[in-house]
């Protein structure tokens, strides 16, 4: 087994162009990427422009904030004591009798039959 290979950085490289922002700072390695209208890249263009970023940041940047709040839609809810304890008391009571909820199982599923 051959021993592991240090970088030697006294070789000389080829010079490329200068790292972008978003690369320098977060080593970012994936890559998505998407179609979009003329329309749809002149106003993600302009949003971007007038927050200062590069449209790559801006996209990732709302992308990411859509994912976060969705991810925490599904995860988090925020209530005030009063209606916890409220909700928790109905979670705990013993069930009711339903009627309607009775005749909708009593029937077959559509994609049953």
């Amino acid at each position: 087994m051959e021993p592991v290979k240090q970088n030697d950085d006294t070789k000389p490289r080829k010079k490329r162009g200068a790292p972008t922002r978003a690369r320098s700072l977060s080593g970012k390695s994936s890559r998505i990427g998407l179609r979009i209208s003329p329309a749809q890249e002149r106003a993600i263009k302009l949003a971007a422009e007038i927050k200062e970023k590069s449209a790559s940041e801006f996209i990732l940047e709302s992308a990411y904030q859509a994912a976060e709040q969705t991810l925490l839609d599904q995860r988090l809810f925020m209530v005030s004591n009063e209606k916890f304890e409220k909700f928790s008391k109905l979670l705990d009571r013993e069930p009711m009798d339903n009627e309607g909820l009775k005749k909708l199982f009593s029937k077959p599923s559509p994609w049953d039959e």
